[in-house]
């Protein structure tokens, strides 16, 4: 179905480094990026044009109109969020969302990857020591530096700060001309060694969903759409909130298949079950 394909990689921030090679053994298409596609212009991260969608609607526009620019009908977008952790308490998170379109079959198909591993950070610094100590925290210069004058001052940004020198002329140059100095990390994709590897994972995930076809209609997208709870406790056999079961899900003909006991076990640990140890 994709084999010999152009697949456009809708990005300016080099997200095709890690997702290309991915993509092209598990399907055998050719990537692209499209040089002359501002995706910035649909939300940066620091806050100077506002994302006005939510992050799966963002990579859908992102697709379609990078496969009109360019005259293909597949693509692939990724749209990353950061903050806190959904389930995790105290705990930030990286929140990897990519969405694959095929127009010719009508396929859409997306994954999402949620991990603690990330940099994200920010602080009013105002020494120097403050400031080397910032950069050695979220692993500067191997991770790219952003320096504005305040948290929501838009005006004045310098992004992409990847070595010393940059770094402490920036510095400098803010304390002289506003007095103060916002630091924080780089999140786009090619300053961010770290996200990269989220987006791989992301990818591997995609690819997955994309490879898995139902056995229905025999479309891809024939994956995990809900884990079901109810896995019995091997002392006093009530059932616990340990998964018992996931459901696969066409996209195209809504076909459901349950598989039960995905993690090779039909009772659960004690420890687990909120009778035996609440």
């Amino acid at each position: 179905m994709f084999s010999g394909r152009k697949l456009l990689i809708a990005t300016k921030h080099e997200k095709e480094k890690v997702i290309a090679p991915i993509v092209e053994i598990a399907m055998g298409v050719s990537c692209f990026i499209a040089h002359n596609f501002d995706t910035d212009a649909l939300g940066t991260f620091t806050g100077e044009i506002e994302r006005k969608d939510d992050p799966i609607t963002t990579a859908r526009k992102k697709c379609m109109h990078g496969m009109l620019i360019t005259n293909v009908d597949m693509a692939i977008a990724s749209e990353g969020s950061f903050g806190p952790h959904p389930t995790i308490f105290f705990s930030l998170a990286n929140d990897e969302l990519l969405l694959f379109i095929d127009k010719k079959n009508e396929i859409e198909i997306f994954a999402r990857e949620i991990s603690t591993e990330t940099n994200f950070n920010g602080a009013a610094i105002k020494t120097l020591n403050e400031l080397k100590d910032f950069a050695e925290i979220v692993q500067f210069p191997s991770h790219g530096l952003i320096i504005r004058k305040a948290k929501d001052d838009f005006a004045f940004i310098e992004k992409g700060i990847t070595d010393w020198g940059k770094l402490l002329e920036s510095y400098h140059k803010f304390v002289k001309l506003y007095g103060c100095v916002y630091v924080e990390t780089d999140m786009r994709a090619m300053y961010n060694p770290t996200r990269m590897k989220v987006i791989g994972r992301a990818t591997q995930k995609l690819v997955d969903k994309i490879n898995s076809l139902c056995p229905t209609c025999n479309l891809p997208g024939f994956s995990i759409t809900n884990a079901r709870p109810g896995l019995v406790c091997s002392l006093c056999h009530q059932a616990t909130r340990s998964t018992i079961s996931y459901v696969y899900t066409c996209t195209k003909c809504f076909f459901e298949k349950e598989e039960k006991y995905p993690h090779n076990k039909q009772v659960e640990d004690p420890m687990y079950c909120d009778y035996c140890n609440p």
